[in-house]
């Protein structure tokens, strides 16, 4: 485990070095960019200052995703189950995704006001169509041989399911959770840009307007670390429920 770290770490030492050295030889003003020192010294001199607005958009990111996952699966297995339904909300399903949401996002926070409904709302509406469509392929990619295997030991739709359909579909659904995980994040940004006191979408409002550079990128390796966390954990939990699946087992057959 401790190995699977090893590139990453060096990746991102390469490129502090990189930032550090390219802001000291070009002499760059810390209005534009400022150095790695000057970012880490903002972090901790404001720590909990951010911490707080940290809080405030890693709730709002939680609450969409989660949202985005109880509708999402439902939503894509049902679009499976029905032909009929999944010709008539396809369509609207993709059409939805067609608007920009940095468009519909104000309409939304006219129509559920300024709290944070609105804002759960707008990452939900980013993050949920990753899920609908990943759903539907891994529930469509269920092998025609073992539908017809279950039928002959008849086994009950339920059984059917719990046993064959699931387990199959898990995979592909949980590559569309792990988008999904990224895309909440986004859309969190996105409604605390429209209308928020608190966030850090609205601290990268803030920093902007004031060209507080160094609080500009304090902000933004926040959210990496929000996106990065939330997604390791969704493929922990992967790792826990797919132990069988050769994604999970890919280190151990490159070693073979």
């Amino acid at each position: 485990m401790a190995g699977a770290w090893r590139y990453p770490t060096a990746a991102l030492l390469i490129c502090l070095a990189a930032w550090h050295f390219g802001v000291q030889i070009f002499n760059v003003p810390t209005y534009l960019v400022p150095s790695p020192a000057a970012v880490a010294e903002r972090l901790w001199s404001d720590r909990y200052f951010m911490l707080w607005h940290a809080t405030v958009t890693l709730l709002t990111t939680l609450g969409g995703f989660l949202l985005s996952v109880l509708i999402g699966v439902p939503l894509g297995m049902l679009l499976v189950w029905s032909r009929v339904l999944e010709r008539a909300i396809m369509p609207l399903l993709v059409v939805s995704q067609a608007f920009p949401k940095v468009a519909i996002a104000p309409l939304i926070v006219i129509w559920f006001g300024l709290g944070a409904l609105p804002k759960i709302l707008i990452a939900f509406s980013v993050a949920f169509f990753p899920i609908v469509i990943a759903t539907i392929a891994g529930m469509k990619s269920v092998e025609t041989d073992m539908r017809d295997l279950a039928r002959s030991m008849q086994a009950s739709a339920w059984k059917t399911f719990r046993k064959i359909n699931l387990p199959f579909a898990l995979p592909q659904i949980f590559s569309g959770i792990k988008v999904a995980v990224a895309f909440s994040t986004v859309g969190a940004v996105v409604g605390e840009w429209v209308g928020a006191d608190a966030g850090l979408g609205y601290l990268l409002l803030w920093s902007n307007a004031n060209l507080d550079t160094p609080l500009l990128f304090s902000v933004l390796i926040l959210l990496m670390l929000i996106g990065l966390a939330l997604y390791y954990a969704v493929e922990a939990v992967e790792s826990w429920a797919l132990p069988w699946h050769v994604s999970m087992r890919g280190d151990e057959l490159r070693l073979t």
